[in-house]
Order: C-alpha cells, then structure tokens, then sequence
C-alpha cells in the first residue's frame, strides 16, 4: 500500500538539492536540444517541439498527481525525469535514423516518412516496453525514493509513446509532404 511518494521539500537543504537536480535536467535538455537541432535540422526542430510537449505534459500530470494522490517532487523523482530526457530522444533518433535508411534505399521523402515509422514503431515500442518493465518492477521491489524514481520512470515512458504516436510521427508526416521539405 505505499504512494508514490516522494519526499517533501521540508528543508531549504531538500529545496536546493531539487532546484540543483532541475538545473541539470534543463541543461541536460537544453544539449539534447541543440544536438538534435544541429544533427537532424529541420526534424530537429519538430524533436525539440516534441520534447517541449512531453515536458508540459510530465508538468501537468505531477501538478494533476500532486492534486490527486498526493504526489510530491523529490530529488530521485527529479533524476527520473532527466532520464526519461534519453528515452525521448532515443524514440527521436529511432525514427529519424528509419526515415534516412529509407532515403538511401531511393524512396522520396513523402513515401520514407510513411515507411521509416512503419519500421521504428516495432523498435520504439520494444524499447519504451522495457523501460515500463523495468519501471514496473523496481516500483513493486522498492521503497521510499527509489519507489518515487519508478513512478517517474514509468510515467515519461508512457508520456514517450503518447507524444511518438500523436505528436511527433503526425508532425513528420506532414512535413514530409510539404513541397518546402521535399525540395530539401
């Protein structure tokens, strides 16, 4: 029966631990950000709008989940979230890795876009699968913070797959048949 709890602010001491532990997710999303940007270009940039979601939405379900079952924000939650950073931008890579694969076999970008996410989307399930396995099972073995790092884990791996499959993949789609993208 224990909550996801994580522990309290309680002390100025836990407060600066979380403020640090924030400060090194930003900066750790802010070089996911411009690697993406620099590597994938233009599918950078629907990466970072990508990542810019699934961080609103992991905002809005701690604020729902702090409302709702009393969930609060501790440093192994904070360092959850910082992972998750990798598992977004893997589901990025994944896909758009697929997407380029195709090109070299000679397909047009419209027909790749279609094609590489047939072909990532097996991946990007398999992976996500695996972090929400691992997820499931430390948070039914554990207690305390590490419990409250599990939650996390297990809820930006489902944010992940909500984003992939409702965000991103749409985003790319269209882009790919945009005549600005298919002129290259």
């Amino acid at each position: 029966g224990d909550k996801p709890r994580l522990v309290p602010l309680g002390t100025p001491a836990v407060a600066a631990l979380l403020l640090s532990g924030g400060i090194a997710g930003l900066i750790g999303l802010a070089l996911v950000a411009i690697y993406l940007l620099a590597y994938y270009q233009a599918l950078g940039v629907v990466a970072v709008l990508s990542l810019v979601v699934a961080t609103a939405i992991l905002y809005l379900s701690f604020i729902i989940l702090s409302k709702t079952i009393g969930l609060t924000l501790s440093l192994a939650g904070v360092a959850g979230a910082i992972v998750s950073i990798g598992i977004t931008a893997d589901s990025f890579i994944v896909y758009f890795e697929r997407i380029r694969d195709e090109i070299r076999e000679g397909r047009s970008l419209r027909v790749a876009c279609d094609t590489g996410w047939v072909r990532a989307r097996r991946t990007l399930l398999a992976a996500d699968f695996v972090s929400l396995l691992a997820a499931v099972v430390l948070y039914l073995i554990s207690v305390g913070n590490v419990r409250g790092f599990a939650f996390v884990l297990g809820l930006t791996t489902l944010i992940d797959v909500l984003v992939a499959f409702w965000f991103t993949h749409p985003i790319v789609v269209l882009m790919g048949r945009s005549r600005w993208m298919q002129r290259g």
